[in-house]
């Protein structure tokens, strides 16, 4: 089991200059992997950052940044196009920099909300199975594996459990394509947590934690136990990477309504989260 973070505990948008300032600190905290998130695939030099990452003794796994206009299953077919566009993208560039994961709630943009019947929930799942075919292929020739996430209910009115996400999932049917989990959502919107974990079972291929409101791991309401014990069931023995964020960047705090300091620092969240999870799972 590998224990990383977000560099959006920190700032955004992440840049080349980002990735070398943060990766000494990531590594001389104690994690091994720091996950990049990808807000222009097109920007970054990923053969330079790569080589910062490596140097550093780093493993890297990539996220996806869902902004407007990134969405699988948008009734614009021009936005579908444009959303398939960042994805490839962003398929192309986890390869070079050495990602074997690109992950997030890929099926739409995160806050566009809308109320299906049943007939057109099916026919947007649908829809999804189809760009998801296509994306899984293409990001085999990239030697990578798309995770899909759900959301809680005030930023996708689309896939909100593990359950809808794992249903996708194995509608695909193709080894690059698997399930994440963000606990964050997942404290939203499951019953149990464990049985969530479970449901996912062997398609569970990444994993990001924080606590119940999106402070450190460990300080809040969550049943850390029996989270541990599911994962030990399932035999998940991937990333666990700590993803929240930072109120002092003005942009990250507005898009994860971050209305207040989740800890001391970020520096701390970081620390006092990966002692935590190392404790609990290493």
């Amino acid at each position: 089991m590998k224990f990383g973070v977000s560099l959006w505990l920190w700032t955004s948008p992440v840049t080349n200059d980002i990735i070398a300032e943060y990766a000494p600190k990531i590594a001389g905290l104690g994690f091994d992997t720091v996950e990049i998130p990808l807000e222009d695939p097109n920007a970054l030099d990923c053969d330079a950052a790569r080589k910062v990452v490596e140097d550093n003794g780093l493993a890297l796994t990539t996220c996806a940044a869902m902004g407007g206009g990134r969405d699988l299953i948008h009734p614009d077919e021009n936005v579908r196009q444009e959303g398939m566009t960042y994805m490839k993208d962003s398929l192309d560039a986890a390869e070079k920099l050495g990602s074997e994961l690109f992950v997030g709630p890929l099926a739409s943009e995160v806050g566009r909300l809308w109320k299906s019947d049943e007939e057109q929930r099916s026919k947007e799942e649908e829809l999804l199975v189809t760009q998801l075919n296509e994306l899984a292929e293409y990001a085999a020739e990239k030697n990578v594996t798309i995770c899909l996430e759900a959301l809680n209910r005030f930023e996708t009115s689309f896939l909100n459990l593990t359950s809808q996400v794992t249903d996708i999932i194995r509608r695909v049917d193709h080894p690059n394509c698997k399930v994440m989990i963000d606990l964050f959502h997942a404290g939203i919107e499951e019953k149990d947590l464990g049985d969530s974990i479970r449901t996912a079972g062997k398609d569970l291929y990444h994993f990001q934690v924080a606590e119940n409101d999106r402070g450190t791991p460990g300080t809040g309401q969550f049943d850390w136990d029996g989270i541990a014990k599911a994962l030990d069931e399932i035999g998940y023995d991937r990333h666990i990477i700590i993803e929240t964020f930072t109120p002092d960047n003005e942009l990250l705090a507005k898009a994860a309504a971050i209305w207040r300091p989740l800890a001391e620092s970020p520096d701390q969240l970081a620390k006092d989260g990966l002692a935590f999870i190392k404790k609990l799972l290493g």
